[in-house]
């Protein structure tokens, strides 16, 4: 769900999501693609101990 949410309103992987469904993959895999994005973004927050800007 917060890969939807998003692939909707986060600017950065909003565009992600455009470019990929353009390139022709299907919705399922560009929702992961995002999915993942978020992940290590996340991963990358924690290590830093820093907050989401």
């Amino acid at each position: 769900m917060p890969a939807l949410v998003a692939a909707r309103f986060n600017p950065d992987l909003k565009a992600k999501y455009q470019q990929l469904v353009t390139a022709g993959k299907p919705a399922k895999i560009a929702i992961t693609a995002v999915r993942r994005k978020l992940v290590i973004t996340a991963n990358a927050l924690l290590k830093a101990n820093r907050l989401w800007q």
